[in-house]
Formats: structure tokens, sequence, C-alpha cells
């Protein structure tokens, strides 16, 4: 059985944990900043200092801020792998980064690429020929439809739409159900069906 460690341990980190089991991977143990505990599901957290201890090991940074997940695998010094849940439906012509987690459910289509550190949530669907940037976030139930571009550092809300051939910005929010039926400028903030900006997220 293989081993990895995982960098945030919270609710997020549970998940990324269960994802790696259904992929018999061992979490030798979580590393977190501010350390509230010392066990998660009888696995050990110990303090950021801590981590020279695990230099080998392949890491997943297991934090859903996506501006928060940067700054920390920019720290990481070691090397980083990717998890796949077993139930997640994805094309042979799928590229996916180093970093990134594929929750159980997903399903990702033909040529579509996957950039660093991505989390595509639970029964998400990524349609045909998507570029998906470095540290997004597509939330549970999301719908990216064909040929839709998310830049850096976007979030995807739970049960959003993306209809075909839309271009995203980078670190933009996309509402909790809304449907994005035009381009998004960086940094805006989308509500609504049909989306609407809202107001801008700070630089």
């Amino acid at each position: 059985m293989s081993k990895i460690c995982l960098y945030g341990a919270s609710g997020h980190g549970k998940v990324v944990k269960d994802i790696a089991e259904s992929n018999n991977i061992e979490v030798e143990a979580f590393i977190d900043d501010n350390p509230k505990n010392e066990f998660l599901h009888e696995i050990p957290i110990l303090a950021s200092q801590k981590i020279k201890m695990y230099k080998e090991y392949d890491f997943i940074v297991s934090i859903g801020n996506n501006q928060i997940r940067k700054v920390i695998s920019e720290k990481i010094k070691s090397a980083f792998t990717k998890l796949i849940h077993n139930t997640a439906i994805i094309s042979p012509t799928v590229n996916i980064s180093e970093g990134t987690v594929i929750m159980a459910g997903t399903t990702i289509n033909a040529d579509t690429s996957i950039g660093k550190h991505v989390i595509i949530n639970t029964a998400a669907v990524v349609e045909h020929d998507c570029n998906i940037d470095d540290f997004v976030h597509i939330s549970p139930n999301a719908t990216v439809t064909g040929n839709v571009t998310i830049g850096e550092g976007s979030h995807i809300g739970a049960g959003a739409i993306v209809i075909p051939n839309i271009i995203i910005g980078k670190w933009t929010t996309i509402g909790a159900g809304t449907v994005v039926v035009s381009d998004v400028p960086d940094y805006a903030v989308i509500v609504g069906n049909p989306g609407k900006i809202i107001k801008y997220n700070k630089k």
C-alpha cells in the first residue's frame, strides 16, 4: 500500500482521506498550521513545523479555500500527487495535473484539461473540451458544459450551470445555483439566473 500526507486537517481533509483510501492509499499524517486535535479519524495531526519528517512523501493540500490552497502549495517543498475517487467517470483523453482531487460520482469528458491543485467536487460534471486552470474549485452537482474555460482560482458554486463556450476569468465566484450565460471578467462575483455581477473580489 502506498502512503501520502495531507496538508489540512479539516472536513475537506476527511473527504480527501476517503478518496485516498478508495484507491488503497494510506494517509500517513495530516499536517496543519493550527492543529486543534491530535488525531483525525485516528490519523495523527502534526504542526506544520513537523513537515520535514515527511519530505519523502507525496502530498495533497486538503484545503477547500482556493487562495489558501495556492499559498500552501507554493510553500511545500515535497512532491504532489493527484487523487481520483474510484467512482469517477473520466475520459482517457482528459489531462489531470498534480495536486488535483476528483471526488466521488464526478464525470469529466473528452479532451478536457484540469490544472494543478483543482477540486472537482462530488457529482460535478465537466463536459468535453474544457480548460480548467490551477486552483479552481467546482462544487458538488455543478455542471460545466462543453468548451468552457475557467481561469485560475475561480470557484463554481454548488449546483451552478455554465452553458457552452463561456470564458470565466480568474479568481471569480459563481454563486450556488447560478446559471452562467455570458463571459465572466476576472474577480467578478456572479449570482442568479441568468447570472449577473453583484460585486468584485479583492485582487
